[in-house]
């Protein structure tokens, strides 16, 4: 899997570690549990986007962009590691967020988006039936009216190139695997956007890995593995490989969402509560704490047995405590 004709920069701490869990493990009962510290990338707190932004950014170098576009949640982790790559490469950010009808000043003033002010990005909040992708093109739009050179990032930085990152994850892992001596049976992540998801799962084709579960954090499971498929495809058409078909390879599980994106969970809550009671790791109400509480089922379900391994890929989205502190 051949990278070096992408344009990239250096903005994450890898490879990202691979630590066992010991403790949920015995709790379990079940298989032997592992944790991929995707959380730990570094810059502007971590998280997964940094790894597409690496790609992403290295692309807006190269077609000297100044200014970064992108859209998100009103607490997007994307958001946020976007205005910190921007802050670290001198690039102007503006990131298009978009509320819900929560209103809580945490949600509006502290987490991420306390951060995103920290960086110094230009915030425009729209209102929840307001459309984010044609506002930031009609940003864009203006910014080239003025002489700028912008540059525009979809939602999560989930698009061919982007995904790319996920790709060259799918090769730390299986590196870290034989390191470790542990077969995973599969890789578990949050999937939303489905970047991630379709990036590993389109690394993992090409290196003969373990299958990839997404755990959704919002939609039904039909939408999701379509997006994600959809996504894996698109990374494999640039690594030259549109011949493959990675359908049959897109499993998601949509059984963790509950009321809908960011709406809190009983299961959530308890994966929350395991991971930092027994293994002293932070995870988030939005992403990270719906895929565990679908890893901690999995661990539980008997599907796997005591020997086999089961790696989750933390993605980050710690600062999101602090913007749904009511959830935990």
């Amino acid at each position: 899997m051949d990278l070096t004709r992408f344009p990239r920069v250096s903005l994450a701490r890898l490879p990202t570690p691979v630590e066992p869990l010991p403790r949920l493990t015995t709790h379990l009962g079940g298989p032997q549990l592992y944790v991929k510290r995707d959380d730990l990338t570094g810059l502007g707190l971590g998280g997964n986007k940094l790894r597409k932004l690496e790609f992403l950014l290295g692309e807006a170098r190269l077609q000297g962009a100044d200014t970064v576009l992108t859209v998100g949640a009103m607490q997007s982790n994307h958001a946020r590691q976007t205005a910190a790559a921007c802050a670290r490469m001198g690039l102007e950010c503006e990131l298009i967020l978009r509320r819900s009808s929560h209103a809580t000043d945490s949600y509006l003033n502290g987490g991420n988006v306390l951060l995103d002010r920290l960086f110094g990005a230009r915030l425009h909040v729209l209102a929840a039936n307001e459309n984010r992708e044609a506002f930031m093109e009609s940003r864009a739009e203006a910014l080239c009216a003025e002489g700028r050179k912008p540059y525009c990032i979809p939602v999560g930085g989930s698009c061919g190139l982007g995904n790319l990152g996920y790709a060259v994850c799918a090769a730390e892992i299986l590196s870290q695997s034989r390191e470790l001596a542990a077969s995973f049976a599969a890789v578990v992540t949050a999937t939303g956007s489905g970047g991630t998801q379709g990036g590993l799962v389109a690394g993992m084709r090409l290196l003969d890995g373990p299958p990839v579960v997404g755990i959704a954090v919002e939609g039904a499971r039909a939408e999701q593995e379509a997006l994600a498929a959809h996504q894996a495809a698109d990374a494999l058409r640039l690594l030259g490989c549109s011949d493959l078909d990675t359908t049959e390879d897109v499993t998601v599980l949509d059984e963790f969402v509950g009321p809908g994106y960011a709406r809190p969970t009983d299961s959530m809550r308890e994966a929350l509560a395991l991971a930092a009671r027994l293994e002293g790791l932070v995870l988030d109400p939005v992403y990270t704490g719906k895929a565990f509480a679908g890893f901690i089922e999995l661990a539980r379900s008997g599907r796997y047995g005591k020997p086999e391994s089961l790696l989750f890929v933390h993605t980050g989205g710690t600062p999101g405590l602090f913007g749904y502190p009511e959830s935990v």
